[in-house]
């Protein structure tokens, strides 16, 4: 067999390997939530925390990030605590049936809770009556919470 051919056989395998290892990466898919901020920040500071890779926690397939070990231990012990209303969509939206990813700079605690909206215009709607829009958000997210947001 020639060198030419050789090289060519041996190219192939490589990239019939390489195809092989992307198929085989396929299953669970793990998203960040929150956009990487930390949700024990929200709860203990001023303004929330962007979190990073070395202290994290996946909850649902969601990969939450911490500024340090001691808010990743928090959250670990009580995860309901922490995290957002609604799984982080906007809970103006949810509250008419709809879900719009939340902005994290855009957020409120309620009764302890984390409530996220989709940007400062539509937060200043849900304050105008935030225990109504809550009531009716917490009844809209039992019938959409397994939805697909774009088949609302």
């Amino acid at each position: 067999m020639k060198t030419k051919q050789l090289k060519l056989i041996v190219a192939a395998l490589v990239m019939i390997t390489a195809f092989n290892g992307i198929s085989l990466a396929e299953g669970p898919v793990s998203t960040t939530g929150v956009s990487g901020y930390d949700l024990v920040s929200y709860h203990e500071g001023e303004k929330p925390l962007r979190g990073n890779g070395n202290h994290v926690s996946v909850v649902e397939g969601a990969t939450y990030l911490f500024i340090n070990e001691k808010n990743k231990q928090k959250f670990d012990n009580d995860p309901q605590k922490y995290l957002p209303a609604y799984g982080g969509y906007c809970a103006y939206g949810v509250s008419v049936g709809k879900k719009f990813v939340g902005d994290p700079d855009v957020w409120k605690l309620v009764d302890g809770k984390l409530y996220l909206n989709l940007d400062t215009k539509i937060q200043s709607v849900w304050l105008e009556d935030i225990k109504g829009n809550i009531k009716k958000a917490d009844s809209q997210w039992q019938n959409i919470k397994d939805t697909p947001s774009g088949q609302l």
